[in-house]
């Protein structure tokens, strides 16, 4: 399934955002987490704040695995979804990251960045971590309600699988029931190295931050305290009171204080760590 559709935004605070050179200054890839994608609920927003108060050229990007097809909204994708994987999704980021660097995404055309972040909410902190610990372009990173480690899921889909191939998961949004096939059970096994989250942050040269919610129902705040153990250099921002989604839903109803702080322990880590500077 490699070499699958990405479909994305690209938001900038116009002259701004680009040096005297033509460069963009600043450039921050937001990826979304199992059963998100770019348009859920606080994304755009989330998106448009990193644009406009970090400076930033913003990517807000749709996995090929995420199983959102071209109407940007509902799960149409199944096949996509169902065999989607943790390398998959490394390997999407990375793709996004050459063409950032080649100075191309699509059709649309952008100067190489001077600096590069990347943000990534629940499982897509997975992404932004392994990714950023090979790819020194990568300057920043932030996750929101990160799981620790993507071996959290081995048991449960080895459980779930049994002697199968396939099984399914609920989307509570949609009352779907999504397929999963065995891809990613077998991804955990044979990549273990590669997808050691722990290992990946411990060797991460870019500025770590971690937010995640003291409330967070999906992925405890535990696996936060660890990740945060991993790294040799992360800062913590726990928020009292937030759940997994920073108490955003979908549609989305506009924002509220835990989202705004989330929001805004992002934008101030990514102004001092983004340099405006190349390397």
């Amino acid at each position: 399934m490699a070499g699958g559709v990405l479909r994305g935004d690209i938001r900038s605070t116009g002259d701004a955002s680009f040096s005297s050179g033509g460069r963009t200054k600043r450039l921050i890839v937001v990826c979304h987490g199992f059963k998100g994608f770019k348009d859920w609920g606080f994304f755009p927003f989330l998106a448009e704040s990193l644009a406009t108060h970090a400076g930033a050229t913003v990517v807000s990007f749709n996995f090929s695995g995420s199983g959102i097809g071209p109407d940007l909204e509902n799960f149409t994708d199944l096949e996509g979804f169902s065999r989607n994987t943790f390398s998959r999704e490394a390997a999407d980021l990375e793709a996004i990251l050459d063409g950032v660097r080649e100075g191309r995404l699509g059709e649309v055309r952008l100067g190489p960045p001077d600096s590069v972040g990347v943000l990534g909410h629940s499982r897509g902190a997975a992404a932004a971590i392994l990714v950023g610990a090979v790819r020194p372009e990568v300057r920043a990173v932030v996750t929101w309600a990160g799981i620790g480690s993507v071996f959290r899921y081995e048991d449960w889909f080895s459980e779930s699988l049994g002697e199968g191939d396939v099984m399914e998961v609920l989307n509570a949004r949609t009352g779907q029931r999504l397929p999963l096939h065995r891809d990613v059970l077998d991804d955990l096994r044979a990549n273990r190295d590669a997808l050691d989250m722990e290992a990946a942050a411990h060797r991460l040269g870019a500025a770590l931050l971690i937010v995640h919610g003291a409330a967070d129902e999906a992925v405890p705040v535990a696996e936060a305290y660890s990740l945060h153990s991993a790294a040799v250099t992360a800062e913590l921002a726990i928020i009292d009171g937030a759940g997994h989604t920073m108490d955003a839903s979908h549609p989305f109803p506009g924002t509220n204080p835990r989202l705004d702080e989330a929001v805004s322990q992002s934008v101030a880590h990514f102004e001092a760590h983004l340099a405006q500077e190349s390397r």
